[in-house]
């Protein structure tokens, strides 16, 4: 069951206790492998919980919703969402049975009365154990007879799909569930003998946890689901979930650096911590499924489907240096087999993730042109240390500034600030650096809902670069990256390129409670310009081919996300007009990208994906879907080969040598070419186009640029 899916909150109507009465189908004891638990009642440290967080969010959060029949209505849905979001527990009499939930939910908020939450969690509790012991049976009596050979489909995505009209239509689709999970595993070539067991094991196990949901874990669902209605980064936290919440925050946390979220049965990845374990290892990617966690290089796989998220996260946090083993899946709709990766537990440093540099040397017309680098994994800053007086504290700010001096030392005559994959970080550390490329000036506006925006301003009059810029951004770069990258569009300092980014523009607070603690949006960030980064992001001056689906990963892909907005611009003056250049920047980037072999790979690799995430259903036929990974794997084989001919690279005779090579390579990046990337290589190429147009601006016009164009134009 997914109790902490994406902050998902409910709360009651006036009946209670009542999950046997609302049994459209009640089913026979004498079915159930398990004896069916009493029923959850809240608990009466809930009641002064909800009150105090239904006051929260009517006077604390950024937006003013009543908390009416439409509140109600939209608490419902998601509510339902949060226990039955593929619609494959309730069936349609039940649904029309809770109807009468539906515009009741808001009086009983009001009057604290939770109640209704857990009626309607009893009869999904009883649904549940219904299919769990269906799936049970299934497996010991007929899953070893399944027939693979059948023209047989499973639906990809249900969420929109009708409720089930019958336990007979109930039992087809969990039949059909059961089988593809089968198949996934006779496609990694384990017997059926093996399969049996496994699954079998699975499923007992899921039993067993679904026995132990405790009256919390309703309360917390059912209050997220009440919460997610105003937007999906206010979250409630029990007191278990909030430990796991402090410690994820800290730079402490020995494990893997990866946040994930409980989707349906599966815990998935939603992005890898910058420069933390999994990051480093590169052999765990967003929106992958974990579905067996092992201890060190040879315990047992501990399958995790259907498991608890805090319980997961539990399994593959550990000690520093120990190794942790994960079984994962391709994201849903992809065909590729499970892999077994396995990752080091690490505590992630602040050194790890600090700015690094790199000199990138690119030839145009003849010409040799030496281009600085600086990766920025995250917005860092030591408080701790600034604040006992130390005068060695790190920062962004401070790392940043004296790598570009030794890059000016090194003769680069332009400069890269690479923030893909960056997340955020510090605020402060967003507005210093971006007073590294201006004299004084606002930064970022951050606003409550009810009063002005408070700007932040870099009066140091100091500038670290003056010369020629961009900003290189993909669709994992959120929040303090969204902000500088914005800052230096807005001034016209630089140019951004790459693609468009995270649109987490919200800003969001930590209140204790009596009981666990409230994560509560109150305020959004602006650009200087006035454009909200919510929702939309930056959106880059030219774009770069992005290999992430847009539909699963960035703020526009969550339910209930602030909208983008505008504001008051701050005052400020720009020291140049991208706009005059930019057809021309264009022009010669897609020139030279057409006849490009990366970038001509990178285009292959997105039209898959765009075919993959195209589809609705997967076949059950075993031939079927071996012929379909044949050809899946062949085309990738020769995808890559081709551009190593060309590359003159050695050809691969399979895509394990591929994985080896990506290995070796993830081990020691530093050994990689800045050459190579690519992206990185491209956005070099444009930075080298700019300067030269803008210098034959000035010489067709007879004048020397302007002094606020000169800062974005000449350094070095």
């Amino acid at each position: 069951m997914k109790l902490l899916r994406k902050g998902i909150v409910i709360t009651g109507a006036l009946l209670c206790g009542f999950a046997t009465p609302l049994l459209a189908e009640k089913v026979a004891p004498s079915t159930l492998a398990t004896p069916a638990p009493s029923a959850l009642k809240p608990l009466s440290t809930h009641e002064r919980a909800s009150y105090i967080i239904v006051e929260q969010m009517r006077t604390g959060h950024y937006l003013r919703k009543d908390i009416d029949d439409s509140l109600s209505s939209e608490v419902f849905d998601k509510y339902v969402e949060s226990l039955d979001n593929q619609r494959m527990y309730f069936l349609q009499a039940d649904m029309q049975t809770l109807e009468d939930f539906r515009y009741a939910l808001d009086d009983s908020l009001k009057r604290s009365d939770i109640k209704p939450a857990y009626a309607i969690f009893n009869l999904y509790q009883d649904r549940q154990l219904d299919r769990l012991n269906f799936l049970i049976r299934e497996i010991e009596t007929k899953l070893a007879t399944y027939d693979f050979s059948a023209d047989e489909s499973i639906e990809i995505e249900r969420k929109d799909a009708p409720w089930a009209k019958s336990r007979a239509e109930l039992d087809d689709l969990w039949r059909k569930r059961l089988k593809s999970a089968a198949l996934a595993m006779k496609l990694n070539d384990k017997p059926i003998v093996e399969i049996v067991e496994v699954l079998g094991k699975r499923y007992r196990n899921r039993l067993k946890q679904t026995l132990q949901t405790k009256s919390e874990d309703v309360f917390q669902t059912y209050i997220n689901a009440f919460a997610s209605t105003f937007d999906p980064h206010t979250q409630y936290f029990s007191p278990r979930t909030s430990q796991n919440f402090d410690i994820n925050m800290s730079l402490s946390l020995e494990g893997i650096g990866a946040v994930l979220q409980s989707e349906d049965d599966y815990i998935s990845v939603v992005r890898l911590v910058p420069a933390g374990p999994a990051d480093k290892a590169g052999n765990l990617k967003p929106a992958e499924r974990i579905i067996s966690v092992g201890q060190g290089d040879k315990g047992p796989l501990i399958d995790v489907v259907g498991w608890r998220l805090d319980d997961v996260v539990d399994l593959i946090r550990g000690h520093k240096g120990t190794t942790v083993r994960l079984e994962v899946l391709p994201k849903e709709g992809e065909t590729a087999p499970a892999r077994v990766i396995s990752i080091v537990r690490n505590t992630v440093q602040l050194e790890e993730q600090s700015a690094q540099k790199k000199l990138l040397t690119l030839n145009n017309q003849g010409k040799a042109y030496k281009l600085g680098i600086i990766e920025v994994p995250t917005f860092y800053a030591d408080f701790k240390a600034q604040s006992e007086g130390d005068p060695d504290y790190k920062s962004t700010t401070r790392d940043v500034a004296r790598l570009i001096d030794e890059l000016r030392a090194e003769g680069a005559q332009a400069l890269i600030v690479d923030l893909r994959n960056n997340g955020g970080g510090s605020l402060q550390e967003a507005d210093s650096l971006t007073g590294l490329f201006i004299e004084t000036g606002p930064t970022v506006q951050v606003k409550t809902a009810r009063r002005n925006a408070n700007v932040y301003v870099d009066n140091d009059s100091s500038v670290a670069w003056t010369g020629p810029m961009a900003v290189l951004v993909n669709r994992l770069s959120a929040s303090a990256s969204e902000i500088f990258a914005g800052a230096i569009q807005d001034y016209g300092r630089g140019l951004v390129v790459g693609s468009q980014t995270f649109g987490k523009g919200t800003v969001q607070t930590l209140v204790p409670l009596h009981r666990g603690q409230i994560k509560i949006t109150q305020a959004k960030f602006y650009r200087i310009s006035g454009q909200s980064t919510q929702h939309q992001g930056v959106l880059p001056d030219l774009d770069l081919p992005e290999l992430y689906d847009t539909k699963l990963i960035g703020e526009s892909s969550l339910d209930d996300a602030l909208p983008w907005d505008m504001i008051q611009p701050a005052l400020y003056r720009r020291y140049g007009d991208m706009q005059e250049v930019l057809p021309q920047l264009k022009s010669l980037h897609e020139r030279r990208v057409a006849a490009d072999p990366d970038f001509e790979y990178l285009r292959d690799l997105m039209a898959k994906a765009d075919e993959t995430s195209a589809r609705t259903h997967i076949s059950l036929n075993e031939a079927l879907r071996r012929k379909e990974q044949v050809e899946e794997d062949a085309w990738r084989l020769a995808l890559e080969n081709d551009l190593r001919k060309i590359k003159g690279k050695s050809v691969l005779a399979s895509l394990k040598e591929l994985e080896e090579e990506d290995e070796d390579a993830t081990a020691e990046p530093e050994k990689i070419p800045p050459e190579e990337d690519a992206l990185l290589r491209e956005t070099g190429l444009i930075l080298v186009d700019f300067m030269n147009l803008t210098r034959q601006v000035a010489a067709v016009e007879g004048l020397a640029p302007a002094p606020q164009a000169k800062r974005s134009i000449d350094e070095g």
